[in-house]
């Protein structure tokens, strides 16, 4: 599983603007508080759900105290909103596919924001389904090779003695793959050798891509991509385009 690399997009979001990293933070803090609430503890040692997305803010940049309070404010908050995990499925310019995955409080108006984030880029919500057997599920940890010092084989045999499925190196990233249900553990297993990880996640990886040639299809799935990413319902958005 090789030829595509995730790193140059999430070195993009790394390197945005305050306002933007705010908002990261704000969506990563969403997550925080849903898995303090659905794993049943605020302590990540009883809790792998809460591990990983610890691990998801901190290889964003979430300082420290943020990820505390966060989790601090979840665990008192007995009348914390109840999010509401949402997955909408649908195509872009030239037969893209888009996958966003939300959670929300309100479902009518996310679903609104959603609808109206592919019509303004020409494109259309479809049902259930419709474009997600074009993905693999895969858990992904990304290793930046300016932040990593040590030897290439070394890593992958680490990687695959602690259970990942491949490993791939890539222009400026070594990227490692596994099975949704060996992620958590893939994950631990590297941050206790001391790896420094530059993503670390479960996402949904395309099968094939699609290239798109034609400039006002480009400005329109980019367009559909910044609404989506500026919603603050919309948690992660997976797509085939290959950018």
């Amino acid at each position: 599983m090789s030829g595509h690399s995730k790193f140059a997009n999430i070195k993009h979001k790394k390197e945005k603007n305050d306002a933007a990293k705010g908002k990261i933070f704000t969506k990563i803090g969403k997550e925080l508080a849903v898995a303090v609430k659905e794993g049943g503890s605020a302590d990540p040692a009883n809790n792998s759900r809460l591990r990983d997305v610890i691990a998801k803010a901190k290889a964003n940049n979430m300082p420290n105290d943020t990820i505390d309070r966060n989790i601090k404010k979840a665990e008192g908050d007995a009348n914390a909103a109840n999010y509401e995990h949402i997955t909408y499925e649908g195509y872009g310019p030239n037969g893209t596919a888009i996958i966003v995955e939300a959670l929300t409080d309100n479902r009518n108006r996310t679903a609104t924001n959603v609808k109206n984030a592919f019509t303004k880029g020409k494109g259309n919500v479809g049902t259930p389904g419709c474009v997600s057997f074009m993905f693999d599920k895969k858990g992904q940890i990304i290793v930046d090779k300016e932040e990593f010092d040590g030897d290439s084989d070394e890593l992958m045999m680490t990687a695959l003695d602690a259970g990942a499925e491949d490993f791939s190196e890539e222009e400026d990233s070594f990227e490692i793959f596994t099975t949704p249900e060996d992620f958590s553990a893939v994950r631990q297993d590297l941050e206790e050798a001391g790896i420094p990880m530059a993503g670390a996640e479960v996402t949904m990886i395309p099968q094939t891509y699609v290239e798109l040639t034609d400039e006002k299809d480009i400005a329109n799935i980019q367009k559909t991509l910044d609404m989506l990413d500026d919603d603050d319902d919309v948690q992660d958005v997976y797509h085939n385009w290959d950018e």
